[in-house]
């Protein structure tokens, strides 16, 4: 596991001095560098989505920097710096979708000039790669399960032109689980690798008070204040675990709030057929007052079949519960075991769920691995991961410099 906070490069390990701030002269001024940004989706709904919008805006406002986003759709944020360039995208045949994005994004971008290209998706080649993925022939092989299709062979093909192509490119995972999944399915990985974990607003996520929400969303849902109120948050039940969070139930007291969009009817009758009907509560997608539904849980559980990060968790951390997730989750690096919340190897494994779920039914045990995981969010706030990112940035900019003096 790569450890957080010191993020070592595992390739071409030397750095600048500390303290370098280096921005590209022009006529022996410095002027802000100009920063190409490739998403897809920009300011929509999404984990790497989330990643790119908060660096960017972050990063745009310092006016360190001129950004500019290459996006194929986008939400801009009111008063944006952002500059944004629209990148076409054949939609069919589908198989189509990641090439032509990949090759109207290179297109678009060697129209202008910048100092530095950043991507938060494959395309075939930038300075810096966010990975917020896992090397996609192994994700239809080993989580979908599935025969490679023209799509995935295409998606594939992409990936594989850029990482041939990052001898002098940093590349970013999101976690050490997608780090550990390209070395299983790259012989050598090019460039230079290091995790850098996603961040979280904290002080939005820690700053409802904690009794009022207790009240208030509890009582909208009929849950009792004293009763042992479990939280899963999540978009895609099947693939999050909720099976078997439910699974686990019959053998804890406790209740489960189920807050996202998903196949309600399919998990209802699965509650009902396991005798714990009553114990499940779905409370639908909850955007906007998200960070009063972890202000009124007890603890916070995602067992995913897989999940590159999963920024809810660290969310959840940073409204002070202790979390369970299972080993498939990347953001179980921010997790310290019996500390600040638990991993579960198997997330099939009912037993073991609910024995850790009993532990946290002692109120003095649960509020210390809250405020233990509390603290760990905040080395993970979103200012502290643009100023890494910063970094990286002045350092990729100093050596382009180096390279052409």
């Amino acid at each position: 596991m790569v450890e957080q906070g010191t993020h070592k490069p595992l390739v071409g390990s030397s750095t600048l001095p500390p303290g370098t701030n280096f921005l590209i002269p022009m006529n022996k001024l410095e002027i802000q560098a100009r920063i190409a940004v490739v998403v897809p989706k920009y300011g929509l709904v999404g984990g790497g989505e989330r990643f790119a919008f908060e660096v960017t805006e972050r990063l745009a406002r310092t006016g360190r920097y001129l950004m500019h986003v290459f996006a194929n759709r986008w939400q801009a944020a009111n008063g944006s710096p952002v500059i944004f360039h629209k990148v076409p995208m054949v939609r069919f045949p589908r198989s189509l979708r990641p090439w032509s994005f990949a090759w109207f994004a290179q297109r678009a971008i060697a129209r202008e000039r910048f100092d530095l290209v950043h991507s938060h998706d494959r395309i075939f080649r930038a300075d810096v790669f966010s990975v917020h993925c896992v090397p996609h022939a192994g994700w239809v092989r080993e989580v979908r399960r599935k025969t490679s299709s023209l799509f995935d062979q295409t998606t594939t093909a992409v990936e594989r032109r850029m990482i041939r192509n990052g001898a002098a490119s940093r590349f970013l995972p999101v976690s050490s689980l997608a780090l550990e999944a390209f070395c299983r399915e790259y012989q050598e990985l090019t460039g230079r690798w290091e995790v850098m974990t996603p961040g979280v607003d904290v002080a939005r996520f820690a700053s409802p008070d904690r009794a009022v929400c207790r009240r208030e969303i509890r009582a909208r849902h009929g849950i009792g204040e004293s009763e042992f109120l479990l939280l899963f948050v999540g978009m895609n039940f099947e693939v999050k675990g909720l099976d078997a969070i439910i699974a686990a139930l019959p053998k804890t007291q406790a209740k489960l709030l189920v807050v996202g969009r998903g196949n309600e009817q399919k998990y209802r009758d699965l509650a009902r057929s396991l005798g714990v009907a009553d114990a499940v509560t779905f409370a639908g997608t909850q955007t906007t007052v998200i960070e009063r539904y972890y202000r009124a849980a007890d603890a916070f559980i995602m067992l995913s079949a897989f999940d590159t990060f999963g920024l809810v968790v660290v969310e959840a951390m940073a409204a002070g519960l202790p979390v369970i997730v299972s080993g498939n989750v990347g953001a179980k690096d921010l997790v310290v075991d019996g500390e600040n919340g638990f991993v579960v190897a198997d997330p099939l494994d009912a037993d073991t769920v609910a024995a850790r779920l009993s532990q946290l039914l002692d109120a003095n045990r649960r509020n210390a691995m809250g405020a233990a995981a509390q603290q760990r969010a905040l080395a993970h706030d979103w200012d502290a991961v643009v100023k890494e990112l910063d970094g990286v940035y002045q350092d990729v900019l100093a050596r382009k410099v180096a390279r052409t003096a």
